[in-house]
Formats: C-alpha cells, structure tokens, sequence
C-alpha cells in the first residue's frame, strides 16, 4: 500500500512518516517546507518539494498512485488567518481542493484528515466538548478546517472517497517548531533552556487540551486501519491551564526565569477541551501520555536539539 502524506516534513506529518515506514508502508511525501523542515524526514521517504496548491500535483498522484492519503499541510498559524484570511483561504481551502480533486481523479481508497478541535467548537458550553456540539468558531482558521470537513462530506457522498477526520487538540512534544504560530510547549521550552523569558499571554488562565504527538500518531494509524467514515475528537479530555504549564516546565528545566504576563491576545479562547469517547468507542483509541510523562519527553528532545 502505498501513502502519500501533504506536509509530511513537519511536526506531526513527520513523526506519521516515521512510524508507516515503521510499519513496512510505502510512503511518499509532499511538503513545500515553508515550515516542515527536511532534517526531519526519514530518508526512506520520498519526498516532493511542492506547494499543495500548485498544479503540478496531479503528476505526482500520477505517477505515485498513492491509495490512501493523510491530508495534514495547512497554513496554522490562526494570527495570520485574522491578519490575511485571503491567503489563508488559499492554501486552506483551495490547496486542499487541489488535493481532493486529485483524489477523485486517481481513485483515492481513502482520505484522513487533520482538523481542528478547540478553534471549530469556540468558546463550548459544554467540557470536554463532544463532536455534535455545535460549531461555532471564531477565527478563519477554524473556518477554513470546517469547510474542508463539509467538502469531504461532498466527496464521500457524491464520489464515495471515504474521508476520516481527526479534530486535535493542542498537540505538543518532539519536533514541535518554537517559532511562528507555536503552542505555549514549545515556546516555554526553548525559552527556558537557552536562559530567555517568556510572555504568558494574558492571565495564564486560559485552559487548553494538551495532547502528546505519539498519542496522535496513534489515533492515525488507527484511522488507516479502520473502514469507518466520520469525525473524531482527538485529545486529553483534561483543562490545563497556561500558567500550570509554565510552572511544570520551568520545574523540569530548573529555569531562573520569573512569571511574567503579557497583554491577552484578542479574540483568544478561554477554554478548550475535547470529549474523545467516540474515538475510544469506535477506533479503540485512547491517550497514554498524561501531562508529566509528555512534558519530559519534549523538555529532553528540546535539550538535545
């Protein structure tokens, strides 16, 4: 079976790699590397330097005739959704288009998609907040991966291409880039161990759903695994707050720095939290990593890079 995955060369895209070639899987990678990084490749991938939206995708599919695809190249950074929701549209919605009408063209077997669960759901009534809960986002971001959610919906109902959505919570751990739209782990970890200080945003007390990357990875390959059409909360199921998180990592990196807030950023989410029993209902998928366990892996693996 061969698998191509968009932004493959990137945070979770590139642990995924790992883990298929792991597993015998062929796998082929398309990543523009405008922030996935080719140090984090396997070498036993392949690898084509090309935006999601250009046309000469389908020669790619073409060629490769890849049967399942994990769409997970995105524009991220939810700041830049609000600062130029045209581009992000561009590559969110049209670069994703682009991936789908090849799919159709080439005869995909199945679509797996990375969405988003706290930017769809906004500020939830209800915590940890299932998958029928209504969807009322608030930035482009979370609309764009709502919109791409209601075209693969399309897809599957007009063309029969199966499509499994993953809605993830914040997810941390290894590789996780501190720079640009990065979750507060990464941030506070490179801060801390080069000696610099970091801003906690507002209060400190906005709460988010941390889940560890190889908790991901799993809920991924689960997904390929299973003949099921859906979407599925991927996340912790537990609040934790900004400020817990700063505390945690300064302890396990013995930082000297002080707790020191910023001004809140605007329009942030108050709380976030993802009801992930479907997930364990129907693709046998739970967490292993809590918070302390997760934190020490990524503190280690900043440590060393």
């Amino acid at each position: 079976m061969k698998i191509l995955i968009t932004g493959g060369a990137g945070f979770i895209g590139s642990h995924l790699v790992d883990r298929l070639i792991k597993e015998g899987r062929k796998v082929v990678v398309i990543d523009n590397l405008s922030t996935g990084k080719k140090e984090n490749l396997n070498p036993r991938a392949k690898l084509d330097k090309i935006d999601i939206c250009s046309p000469k995708i389908s020669q790619i599919f073409q060629k490769e005739k890849p049967e399942i695809i994990f769409h997970l190249a995105a524009q991220i950074d939810v700041r830049k959704s609000v600062e130029n929701p045209q581009e992000s549209a561009k590559v969110n919605i049209l670069g994703s288009l682009n991936i789908l009408e090849n799919c159709k063209k080439f005869k995909v077997k199945k679509i797996i998609f990375a969405s988003t669960g706290g930017a769809i759901y906004g500020e939830a009534k209800i915590i940890p907040t299932p998958e029928d809960y209504p969807t009322n986002s608030f930035s482009p971001y979370g609309i764009e991966k709502l919109t791409i959610e209601k075209y693969l919906d399309y897809y599957w109902k007009i063309f029969k291409i199966p499509h499994l959505t993953l809605r993830l919570a914040n997810v941390y751990g290894p590789r996780q880039n501190s720079k640009g739209e990065a979750g507060a782990v990464a941030v506070f970890c490179d801060k801390m161990l080069s000696g610099g200080q970091p801003i906690i945003n507002g209060s400190g007390n906005q709460t988010r759903d941390f889940v560890f990357v190889e908790d991901v990875i799993e809920a991924n390959i689960l997904a390929l695994k299973k003949n099921t059409v859906g979407v599925f909360n991927i996340g912790s199921g537990r609040e934790t707050d900004i400020i817990t998180i700063f505390k945690k990592i300064r302890n396990l990196t013995s930082s000297k720095c002080r707790e020191i807030h910023g001004p809140e950023k605007p329009g942030e989410q108050k709380r976030s939290c993802l009801d992930w029993s479907k997930a364990k209902k129907e693709l046998k998928w739970n967490p292993r990593y809590d918070i302390e366990k997760g934190l020490r892996e990524a503190v280690d693996w900043f440590e060393n890079h």
